[in-house]
């Protein structure tokens, strides 16, 4: 992503600046109706449980890989990783904050930037399960002033629109203004500003798949207007709550003027690069939910469990909704996919204001993997070694032959 509104501030060792850093309820999600109830929790749910974890017994294969991955790739992070509904490993390796020396601890929170795309589809979803809104409906059934017209809910999940990208957009209006970054936009008022400005999509309604932030910043617009409360409140009583996720919120710069983490980003590859939360850090839902590896774990398990959103809602967020690229990889509602034969995994990256992340659920292996960083730089694309230890295929599509882009958000 090109850089946008971030405040790279090169700092000597010795002066480094300090930086916050039509209905009926046997509908499917394929279609346009929903059922009235909610999901039924499947089974007990123990969060304390599933979150224990003795480093003495530590799988050793799992360690001494992310040390040389600390020590020769310079991923500086959190790690863990699960299977079978039980940890095997996780561990804290490197700085949380440089210039205090702070390092980073188990429950040490990241920005997940587009991780929280997990999150919103999966709130989009519980509004389908609930009848608050249909996935075929238009956005301006919500937002009546908002320009671009066809453009659905179902367009938004799956990276559909068209839509331009609203992150490049406001910045250059910002830029071109003169306008102080400090305090961040709501989704309302990004909603407001585009009906103003009527930016140029890039392209028509459903004519492909282009990866960009304004779907999932509208569906966070869509989820505040539908439930009638921030889409903070939303997914904290509704997501982090009955998952157990207790180290997880939602921080915008439209609300604080200071985000509360202590886990500073930082760009280039490089600790004289800290990232300062902007104006664009305040619209949520395409990112803005700091969250643990822990409490990532638990999401996976709340949803495999059946306790947010009912399985058959699962399945069709994990169904492929676009052309595949490189014979395996996807995308579905919110969700990125690989599939091969035998094999599903839904999986998503992160990356912004010197965040980089990758969450995978390898949902036929059983095998949970969450990985956060908070150094920018090309780590996360030495791991090959760490799918072939779990038994599970690589999720990189630059392992792969055949036609499709490669990088990643």
């Amino acid at each position: 992503m090109r850089s946008v509104f971030k405040k790279l501030i090169p700092l000597p060792a010795t002066l480094f600046l300090l930086i916050a850093c039509g209905d009926n309820n046997n509908a499917s999600p394929n279609n346009n109706t929903s059922p009235n109830k909610q999901a039924a929790y499947s089974a007990p749910f123990n969060p304390a449980e599933l979150l224990k974890y003795d480093a003495r017994h530590a799988d050793k294969r799992i360690d001494e890989f992310f040390h040389k991955l600390h020590n020769k790739s310079a991923f500086n992070g959190n790690i863990l990783v699960a299977k079978g509904g039980h940890i095997l490993y996780e561990n804290a390796l490197g700085w949380a904050n440089h210039l205090t020396r702070d390092s980073l601890k188990i429950n040490s929170q990241f920005q997940l930037a587009s991780v929280t795309k997990t999150i919103t589809s999966t709130a989009i979803m519980q509004l389908w399960e609930r009848g608050k809104l249909k996935l075929n409906q238009d956005v301006r059934d919500f937002f009546p002033n908002f320009p671009y017209q066809g453009i659905t809910i179902r367009l938004l999940l799956t990276h559909r629109s068209g839509m331009m990208n609203y992150v490049y957009f406001i910045d250059d209006l910002y830029r071109a203004h003169h306008w102080s970054e400090k305090k961040g936009l709501t989704n309302f008022q990004v909603m407001d500003t585009i009906a103003k400005y009527k930016p140029h999509p890039f392209n028509k309604p459903d004519k492909r798949f282009l990866y960009n932030n304004s779907n999932f910043m509208v569906l966070g617009a869509i989820i505040e207007k539908v439930s009638g409360e921030s889409y903070a409140n939303y997914v904290h009583d509704n997501i982090f709550k009955p998952a157990g996720m207790t180290h997880t919120a939602v921080y915008s710069k439209a609300v604080y003027d200071k985000i509360p983490s202590d886990v500073v980003g930082h760009d280039r590859n490089s600790w004289r690069y800290s990232v300062v939360p902007n104006v664009l850090d305040g619209p949520v839902g395409d990112k803005g939910v700091y969250s643990t590896v822990g409490d990532l774990f638990l999401f996976d398990q709340a949803l495999r469990s059946g306790r947010l959103i009912k399985p058959a809602t699962q399945d069709s967020a994990y169904t492929p909704r676009n052309p595949m690229l490189r014979g395996h990889f996807n995308y579905g509602y919110g969700w990125r996919l690989f599939e091969a034969p035998g094999e599903k995994v839904v999986y998503h990256t992160g990356w912004w204001h010197g965040f980089r992340h990758i969450y995978v659920r390898d949902l036929k292996n059983d095998v949970t993997i969450v990985l956060l960083g908070n150094l920018c730089n090309g780590a996360l694309l030495h791991i090959d070694d760490l799918f072939k230890l779990e038994g599970m295929p690589v999720i990189r599509k630059g392992a792969y032959n055949g036609s499709g882009e490669t990088s990643e958000d």
